[in-house]
């Protein structure tokens, strides 16, 4: 991905964050809800937006329901706040890093708190 993609991408993160908090009322998206990653296609005609949601499955998959049924809403709002010649398209995909990212976390600590244990019972 180019310089200019990386930071379109990162515009469009930050006005699509800033339109979750003030202006859509769909209550799938009231929910523990970000926006991890923007990544533009090389003709910026389409934009992959990765979100991130803390809960169970079903509200991960309202929460996408409710990112589809907003997309023409949130890329009007971004074609007016945003100066571009074009606005992409918006495609939304569920990114689950930070729970792996989490869940291995608790593995480590796991380990860690045996060895420590081992090492406290060994002779």
């Amino acid at each position: 991905m180019t310089r200019r993609n990386e930071r379109a991408g990162e515009l469009i993160k930050r006005a699509l964050g800033k339109l979750l908090a003030r202006k859509v009322n769909d209550p799938r998206l009231s929910e523990l809800v970000s926006i991890t990653e923007v990544a533009l296609s090389s003709d910026f005609k389409q934009a992959k937006v990765s979100i991130s949601v803390l809960g169970d499955e079903k509200s991960k998959r309202e929460a996408l329901e409710g990112f589809n049924a907003a997309s023409g809403f949130l890329r009007s709002e971004l074609a007016a706040h945003l100066k571009m010649r074009h606005t992409p398209q918006l495609v939304f995909c569920y990114d689950d890093s930070i729970e792996r990212g989490a869940k291995l976390l608790s593995l480590m600590e796991e380990i860690g708190d045996q060895e420590q244990l081992d090492h406290e019972t060994s002779p």
